[in-house]
């Protein structure tokens, strides 16, 4: 397993490098950094002939110097540099090429208070990726491993795929589990008591089918976030750096493709760490 960053030389590239720096901790694997230019760009050549370079081939070789510096020691890591009208289909390509299993991408910077708000590119992702698409929220930095992994589960149909994609993805991280159940509140007030009920027997529920096939040691703990919406739920779960969130694709989407549903949209413009979209059927 390795990690795939889509890097641009600006903010939302150093938010995907960093992120793809805590997965490859994680997973103990390397790095294959991706920049895509437009296909008419000169491309990068290891030894540059003369002692002038176009303006294409000096971005390149800029963002290459800057990812190599970024990047740490305890991370092997390799510099492509690729062409294409579509960065989305050209991140998708090489992941194939090289083998990745995620693909880790940043969010649009018109984001507010730190969250997620989709860009061009990671929508496209998010429509025909055959692989997980990581995204990093607005301002990430950490570069550490990963600690915990986190995954929504609801009443909703389908929420069998999401834990069961949970349940992979924390075994092959080797980090514990926590099952979040989002409770969004009715404006009337007799009705919290119901809510709030009714979320924790489910989730508890979940919790005895999640610990059923938890390998031998690994941690679950489950927590209920409250709110009047699924944004102000999210907000009100206790959330750390090193944390990362998976959820498994709508069940509109096509088999081994993404698509995120409503309910996951919403839960993308509140969360303050990373999201890994698993496509359905993984």
């Amino acid at each position: 397993m390795s990690y795939l960053v889509g890097y641009r030389p600006d903010d939302r590239g150093a938010e995907a490098l960093a992120l793809g720096i805590a997965g490859a901790r994680t997973l103990k694997t390397g790095l294959d950094v991706v920049y895509v230019v437009p296909p008419d760009s000169p491309a990068l050549s290891a030894h540059a002939r003369g002692s002038r370079v176009g303006s294409g081939e000096q971005r390149a070789l800029n963002a290459k110097n800057t990812v190599l510096e970024t990047v740490p020691d305890d991370v092997p890591v390799r510099f492509h540099v690729r062409g294409g009208d579509s960065p989305a289909a050209a991140l998708i390509d090489a992941a194939e090429e090289f083998g990745s299993t995620r693909i880790v991408v940043g969010a649009s910077r018109t984001g507010v208070l730190g969250r997620f708000t989709i860009g061009s590119v990671a929508n496209a992702l998010l429509h025909s990726s055959p692989v997980p698409v990581v995204l990093a929220p607005r301002g990430y930095r950490n570069t550490n491993a990963f600690s915990r992994l986190t995954a929504g589960v609801g009443e909703r149909e389908g929420w069998e795929a999401v834990l069961s994609t949970a349940l992979a993805s924390t075994a092959q991280h080797h980090r514990p589990l926590r099952l979040v159940s989002l409770v969004a509140l009715d404006a009337a007030a007799s009705r919290h008591g119901e809510d709030v009920n009714a979320a924790l027997k489910h989730a508890n529920s979940v919790l005895v089918e999640a610990a059923r096939t938890l390998p031998e040691g690994g941690a679950t703990e489950i927590t209920v976030g409250q709110g009047r919406n699924d944004e102000e739920a999210i907000q009100e779960l206790d959330w750390e750096d090193t944390d990362l969130v998976v959820i498994g694709s709508s069940r509109l989407a096509q088999k081994r493709r993404l698509f995120l549903g409503a309910t996951a949209n919403r839960m993308l413009r509140a969360l303050p760490v990373p999201m890994m979209v698993v496509p359905r059927g993984e």
